[in-house]
């Protein structure tokens, strides 16, 4: 008996833990239904009417939309990521975007043309933009981290888009539009910025960057309006009626197919996008792990042809076959490379025996340069103090006094010259040699002078205190 009831007692107990778990996950449940549900929240009517207010662009939009684009352009040239932001705060693109969303949703096909039409209008009216600043502006040419950060769209920029554009749908559908989150959502998706940098490449020539650039805004595009349709089905928005029941149909058909066309990009956008990714990654932990981890490989940089599969590494030195080897092995454990070529380029000249004897070689001829330069500064300095002792020696000739003189002491004198030369008459040693050049009147005759030379030499040595003295006669036609 008393086992009974001791079994009824743990039975008991059982079928109230049991109750209370389940109105504890119920009642957690509840919570996080209250938590994320917004659809109480949602105001339908005014949410489509505000959407459709901001797709038409004309006047004042079409003004902000140019002063958007001159702010961003300026931001993107001078590498500044706050003017960026500032361009994207004022910017009205999103408007049209999200009205083909809306419009897909609820069947509005006239939205949907005007919408298209608007979009086509900003995007046009931007390029434009971009490109007369970028062409006729004195800087406009430099390639900044700013422009070229939106030319190679990645899986990052797909979530950003979808993410944001539904941060941007939720906020627009709540009663009391949230404006930070609108402003916060124009931040992120960068719109603005991808435009200018085509209105860039369009100025410069570049088809590759203008390329990437359209391809980066048709990603942000269209995955903010998916965003929106999603949200506006899962919040019911009421379809469009037509009086006429066939077109009604016909409109829904239309805008199915539409629904179905704009998403076949994204889906092989985002796939395309989501394989260079695992590619780029498996690349970057294939370097990082197996070559920039290794301290005996000398690792220069590396080029991945992601469009051909090849991967192609350079390195300063010789690679061993075993070293090639073992790192095609590892290769092949990265899924995404596993298949990829690859190809090492290593410089055989530069081993590092070859290179330790090359510093070695260029060491001992810099101190043989040094010594011989150390020579050669000696041998000069050794020249500037010859030279200042033959200076001081020999000081300037006051040649007009000494010419003089020398016209009133022989008056057979007709032209009188003095100059200085240095010579060496073993190779090694240098001396100064004073030359007198004179010319004697044709009367004199050969004996008289040679006498006067000789009295000229004797004059001289005295005069100028020197005891190397040479006397050059000039040639003097005799009479006859």
């Amino acid at each position: 008996m008393e086992s009974q009831d001791n079994d009824q007692e743990i039975q008991q107990n059982k079928e109230a833990v049991k109750k209370d778990a389940q109105g504890l996950f119920q009642s957690l449940k509840t919570f996080l239904v209250e938590l994320l549900d917004f659809r109480s929240d949602t105001d339908r009517e005014v949410t489509i009417e505000h959407i459709k207010a901001d797709i038409p662009f004309k006047g004042a939009t079409a003004w902000i939309l140019i002063c958007s684009i001159f702010v961003a352009s300026i931001g993107l040239n001078a590498n500044s990521t706050a003017v960026v932001i500032g361009a994207m705060l004022i910017s009205p693109l999103m408007g049209p975007i999200l009205g083909i969303g809306l419009s897909l949703a609820i069947n509005d096909i006239d939205t949907l043309k005007k919408s298209l039409i608007n979009l086509a209008t900003m995007i046009v009216l931007s390029l434009i933009t971009a490109f007369l600043f970028f062409k006729f502006f004195p800087l406009g040419s430099q390639e900044t981290s700013e422009l070229l950060g939106r030319t190679q769209p990645d899986i990052r920029d797909v979530l950003i888009a979808f993410f944001g554009g539904l941060a941007l749908i939720i906020a627009r559908t709540k009663k009391g539009t949230i404006a930070s989150v609108i402003f916060g959502v124009a931040i992120a998706t960068a719109l603005m910025p991808p435009l200018c940098t085509a209105g860039y490449s369009l100025a410069s020539g570049n088809t590759a960057y203008f390329l990437g650039a359209m391809n980066l805004f048709t990603i942000n595009t269209i995955f903010i309006a998916l965003a929106t349709f999603i949200v506006l089905k899962v919040l019911r928005f009421p379809m469009r009626k037509y009086v006429n029941s066939k077109k009604r149909k016909r409109i829904a058909q239309l805008a199915s197919l539409a629904a179905i066309i704009v998403m076949i990009y994204p889906t092989i956008t985002f796939l395309k996008v989501l394989k260079e990714s695992g590619f780029e990654s498996d690349y970057s932990s294939f370097v990082k792990k197996e070559i920039e981890s290794n301290n005996e490989l000398w690792f220069q940089n590396g080029t991945p042809d992601y469009k051909n599969k090849e991967i192609t590494l350079y390195f300063n030195g010789e690679i061993s076959e075993a070293t090639e080897v073992d790192l095609r092995n590892e290769l092949k454990t990265y899924e995404n490379i596993s298949d990829f070529n690859l190809i090492i380029s290593g410089n055989k000249n530069r081993s590092f025996d070859k290179i330790s004897d090359a510093y070695d070689r260029a060491i001992v001829a810099l101190d043989e340069k040094g010594n011989i330069i150390s020579g050669l500064q000696k041998e000069i300095e050794d020249l500037r103090v010859v030279i200042r002792e033959l200076n001081e020696r020999h000081k300037t000739l006051p040649f007009s006094i000494v010419s003089k003189d020398a016209k009133i002491r022989f008056e057979d004198l007709e032209s009188f010259g003095f100059s200085k030369t240095l010579v060496s008459e073993d190779f090694s040693t240098i001396d100064t040699l004073d030359i007198v050049t004179v010319r004697w009147k044709k009367t004199l005759v050969d004996s008289l002078e040679t006498k006067r030379n000789t009295e000229l030499r004797t004059w001289l040595k005295n005069k100028i205190e020197s005891d190397s003295i040479f006397i050059k006669i000039e040639p003097n036609t005799k009479e006859k």
